[in-house]
């Protein structure tokens, strides 16, 4: 698999990696299961993928904890990101960015996740109530006692959200005041947000900015929440604990508007081949928005995570990409 660096730290990784979230929480729970996500993570591994994506709050804890299994034998394979900054309550999540607290969940994700290392380390969400920079400081503190290889930031949800209209700078712009914060206490080197077809707001200013100063930029979600995949059905129904049953986006009416979407990655897939799926080109879309750009599409079973990763050798030629921006902007909203 191609690879790519993320960072002023030059972390190389495969150039699509592994959402490991879809494991161990949200989504259809009945399909989480711990023996199939293995060899779902033994798959990627086989397949080029080193990139796995996870966070102390998937579960909480478990995520980790199943990584673990696998990097106890293949830590040489992997790189590891893993997140801080959030605690799971009873119904209920909140923000920890006290530098005490960063210290103590860094120690105890290295010992779930079995390593001595963990490759990039994120602050999940910044605490309101703790300027950020104390919180980075603690980070940086992380990488300097040889525990962390690298920081970075997710800004998974924090955009401005709006598909009703163009997106006109506003979109992350509290995530791009953090960022120019936290780079004066210790260097970014890569920046998880969303980034798909159907969700491309970090293409205005967020992406910009990190190409420009070298900085990695995960792309999460790059399929949609599945949507982009051709593989749901609008009216589908799904289970009553999978966010997207109560999803504005994920209505039988906004999913059967969005079909042209679809369709249209379709298309594109037919002209590369047979075995090429619209999952693929979404992918591979992704992949064209720069050098510093690694997708990491969730995956619970080793069919797809092994199809995602064969999207890394699917090059779109300019009339690809003419194609896919020309499709109808998607209908309905986030919120």
């Amino acid at each position: 698999m191609e690879r790519r660096t993320i960072g002023a730290a030059a972390l190389g990784v495969g150039a699509v990696g592994l959402g490991c979230m879809p494991m161990n929480w949200a989504y259809d729970s009945s399909q989480q299961r711990g023996d199939r996500s293995l060899r779902t993570v033994h798959a990627a591994l086989d397949a080029g993928v080193t990139l796995l994506d996870t966070a102390d709050m998937y579960g909480p804890f478990t995520n980790e904890l199943l990584l673990g299994r696998v990097l106890k034998e293949r830590r040489a394979d992997a790189f590891v990101s893993t997140k801080c900054g959030l605690l799971v309550g009873d119904g209920h999540v909140v923000a920890n960015g006290r530098p005490g607290y960063v210290r103590r969940a860094c120690d105890a994700s290295l010992r779930r996740l079995q390593t001595d290392v963990i490759d990039l380390y994120q602050l999940h969400r910044a605490d309101p109530e703790v300027p950020v920079e104390e919180t980075w400081g603690a980070m940086a503190d992380l990488v300097r006692a040889g525990k962390v290889r690298a920081l970075g930031l997710c800004a998974v949800g924090a955009r401005t959200r709006s598909f009703r209209r163009p997106v006109t700078g506003g979109g992350y712009d509290g995530t791009i005041r953090q960022l120019e914060r936290v780079q004066q206490v210790f260097p970014v080197s890569a920046v998880e947000a969303e980034l798909s077809v159907w969700s491309p707001e970090a293409l205005e200013r967020l992406l910009p900015w990190c190409a420009a100063r070298g900085v990695g930029f995960l792309a999460a979600m790059p399929l949609g929440s599945g949507f982009l995949t051709g593989t749901l059905t609008p009216g589908g129904g799904f289970e009553a604990d999978d966010p997207r049953a109560r999803h504005p986006r994920f209505t039988a009416e906004m999913m059967a508007s969005n079909q042209p979407l679809v369709a249209g990655l379709r298309r594109v897939a037919a002209r590369h081949g047979a075995d090429v799926t619209p999952a693929q080109v979404a992918l591979a879309w992704v992949l064209a928005q720069g050098p510093h750009v690694v997708p990491i599409p969730g995956a619970k079973r080793e069919r797809w995570a092994v199809e995602n990763a064969r999207a890394a050798g699917l090059v779109l030629g300019a009339a690809d990409l003419t194609e896919i921006a020309a499709l109808p902007a998607p209908r309905g909203s986030w919120d």
